[in-house]
C-alpha cells in the first residue's frame, strides 16, 4: 500500500468541458460540493484563470455568469485533503503561469527573496575576479571575535557552519531552542556543547541521536532535520 504522507490532492478531475457543468451540476456537485482545493479554467487548450476555494462547486457555477463567464470552454478541479497550504499553492500557481484572467499574481505568506542574496554574492565573486586579473591579491584584514571554546573534541558541526543559527527540538510536547554558534558549538541552557547528541541528551536526559532531534531553519519557515545539513 501506497505511503499517503505529505499528500495534498486527493482527487482530481481535469479537462472537463464547460457543457458538462451547464448541464450535469448535479452530478459534478457529488463529488466537490463543498469541497476545497485549486481549480483552472481554459480557452482552447490555454490556461486563462487559476482560483482556490473552500466550495469548488459554488465558485465553478460563480463562472458561468462572472466577468470570465465567456473566456473559458474547460476546466479542472484539484481536490485537497487540507486547506492550510491553499493560498500559497494558488500564488505559486499564479507566479509560474501568469494567466491572463488573474489581476493579482499572489503573494507567498513568508518567503525569503534569494535576489539580494544572489546578488551580493555575484558582486563579490566579480570583485575577486577583477582583483584576480589586476594582481590585486590582497585580501582586507578582518577583525575576529573572540569565541569562548567550550572543553573536549573538535564541535562536529563546525564543518557545516560558517555563521550562527537556531535549532530547536520537540520532545513530549514541548519546543526546545538552542544556537550553533560559528565556531560549531550547540548553546543550549546556558551551555555549550560540541554535538547534536551532547545538546539532545541534555533535553531528554538520556542518550538521543542529535541529528535526527534537532531542527534548524532551512528557509524561512521551512525547518528540516540536522541531519539533512551534512547530507547537502
Amino acid at each position: 500500500m501506497k505511503s499517503r504522507k505529505g499528500q495534498l490532492v486527493c482527487q482530481h478531475l481535469e479537462n472537463i468541458s464547460r457543457k458538462a457543468l451547464e448541464n450535469y451540476q448535479n452530478i459534478i456537485k457529488e463529488y466537490v460540493k463543498g469541497r476545497h482545493g485549486v481549480y483552472a479554467l481554459y480557452r482552447k487548450n490555454n490556461l486563462c484563470y487559476v482560483g482556490l476555494a473552500s466550495n469548488l462547486r459554488n465558485r465553478l457555477t460563480t463562472h458561468l455568469r462572472d466577468r470570465h463567464a465567456k473566456t473559458w470552454d474547460s476546466f479542472s478541479v484539484y481536490l485537497t485533503i487540507k486547506d492550510s497550504h491553499l493560498r500559497e499553492l494558488e500564488t505559486l500557481i499564479l507566479k509560474i503561469a501568469s494567466p491572463k484572467g488573474n489581476r493579482q499574481s499572489g503573494k507567498f505568506i513568508k518567503s525569503q527573496d534569494l535576489k539580494p542574496l544572489f546578488k551580493k554574492k555575484i558582486s563579490k565573486a566579480q570583485q575577486k575576479e577583477l582583483a584576480l586579473l589586476l594582481g590585486m591579491t590582497k585580501e582586507k584584514k578582518t577583525e575576529k571575535k573572540e569565541i569562548k571554546k567550550v572543553k573536549g573534541r573538535k564541535p562536529i558541526l563546525a564543518a557545516y557552519v560558517s555563521k550562527s543559527f537556531r535549532i530547536r527540538f520537540k520532545y513530549k510536547g514541548k519546543m526546545y531552542k538552542a544556537t550553533v554558534r560559528k565556531d560549531g558549538t550547540i548553546f543550549y541552557n546556558k551551555e555549550l556543547y560540541n554535538s547534536p547528541s551532547l545538546a539532545a541528551k541534555a533535553v531528554v536526559k538520556r542518550s538521543a541521536n542529535g541529528w535526527s532531534a534537532w531542527q534548524y531553519e532551512r528557509a524561512p519557515g521551512d525547518w528540516v532535520l540536522l541531519d539533512v545539513l551534512r547530507k547537502m
